[in-house]
């Protein structure tokens, strides 16, 4: 096959560039380029300029919101939209729930839910990892019991490592409603749970570099509406498992690496390592391990491609592109010497960066790369997923 993108697909790439050189707030895109934090707001106002574009949710049908673009053209507005400074789609009540809730949800549940999602009105948790079922997500053990006259689950238990709870009012969990089932998988239920239900307490997780944006969340007698329920009761392994294949191919990043390598490459001129033949030589691997990962995505979206093992071709790409990425910030830490390693909360905010001692480009570094560290974790370990594609590459001979 030929990896070579159509003249329409090219004029759709200069369409999403101009957009966002024109669209994208000056304050958020320089947030970006030097690594800082991004607050909840941020976000908002980056999805709310997108949405009125309707790009948005590039993964939903036209009847639900989304613009009906083909794979390669979601692909191309991954790239460009990094490319070009802006803030990576972090929601995962666009990227995941959406999804899902089409998928499987009910009529009533599309018209409550999908509509506040498009237009950021409310952002979800992902209430599926817990202390001891993180990788191995059949050992949940946060139980929702349905309360004798049917018409509320009861649920406790305990969640971790919940992305943004702080900013999230809505949460979807994977509960276990039959404990007697014979496969753990067989009973497992999918519900959707309001963040402010009593019982419910969020924990923010203090991480490496200083950040709270994991949480924990802790379930006591939470009372959640029947009709909250998502697909069959039973049966919310099948909803979990096509949520994280969404995750995981997200999780990728290809648009990310590209977005970090330019960063490397501007950082390696202004500390005067634009000639170095060791530092240009590491950029030069990791850009050809980029473009290696970039065509197997593409020939993976090719609508020629006959997949031998297409129930792993995610943990394929979250695998290689977490790691590429974390391989890339550790670069740019080296990249500024002892200059990247101090660093301070405040000076990780735009209107505060004057305090960082160093100069600003550098003032995040080590934060970014500390926080890089969670790549490997998300959606499913790494190390897991590696047996996720030996077991599936033996099965295939």
């Amino acid at each position: 096959m030929r990896l070579q993108f159509s003249p329409e697909e090219e004029a759709f790439r200069q369409e999403v560039r101009a957009f966002v050189r024109e669209r994208l707030p000056a304050d958020i895109q320089r947030k970006v380029e030097l690594g800082l934090r991004l607050e909840h707001r941020d976000y908002v106002t980056w999805f709310r300029i997108l949405e009125s574009r309707g790009w948005l949710t590039p993964g939903w049908p036209v009847e639900h919101g989304g613009p009906g673009w083909s794979h390669v053209q979601r692909y191309i507005f991954d790239e460009e939209t990094l490319l070009g400074g802006a803030p990576r789609i972090i929601a995962s009540g666009i990227q995941m729930l959406g999804p899902v809730l089409i998928a499987f949800g009910t009529e009533a549940q599309k018209r409550k839910y999908l509509p506040d999602i498009r237009q950021s009105n409310t952002w979800w948790a992902q209430g599926f990892s817990e202390p001891g079922a993180g990788s191995d997500l059949a050992a949940v053990r946060t139980t929702a019991v349905l309360e004798p006259d049917g018409k509320h689950f009861v649920v406790n238990g305990h969640k971790v490592w919940t992305s943004y709870a702080q900013w999230c009012s809505m949460m979807f969990a994977l509960v276990r409603t039959d404990p007697q089932a014979a496969k753990p998988q067989e009973g497992i239920s999918f519900l959707l749970i309001d963040m402010k239900s009593p019982g419910l307490t969020v924990r923010p997780i203090r991480m490496l570099e200083g950040g709270t944006d994991l949480n924990e969340c802790f379930l006591d007698n939470v009372r959640v509406p029947v009709e909250n329920l998502v697909g069959e009761l039973h049966k919310g392994w099948s909803c979990g498992k096509y949520l994280l294949g969404h995750e995981r191919t997200g999780i990728a990043g290809i648009g990310s690496c590209k977005q970090q390598l330019a960063r490397a490459r501007r950082l390696a001129a202004q500390q005067g390592l634009g000639r170095d033949a060791v530092m240009q030589g590491r950029l030069a691997q990791f850009e050809a391990e980029l473009m290696a990962l970039e065509f197997t995505a593409l020939r993976l979206l090719s609508a020629h491609q006959q997949s031998r093992i297409p129930a792993v071709e995610a943990s394929l790409l979250k695998v290689r592109g977490t790691e590429l990425r974390q391989a890339i910030f550790e670069a740019l830490v080296d990249i500024a010497g002892p200059d990247a390693v101090p660093f301070s909360l405040r000076a990780q905010e735009l209107e505060h960066l004057e305090e960082a001692a160093t100069d600003p480009a550098l003032a995040a570094l080590a934060a970014n790369c500390l926080d890089s560290r969670k790549l490997t974790i998300y959606g499913g370990t790494n190390e897991v997923q590696r047996n996720l594609i030996a077991r599936a590459a033996l099965d295939s001979f």
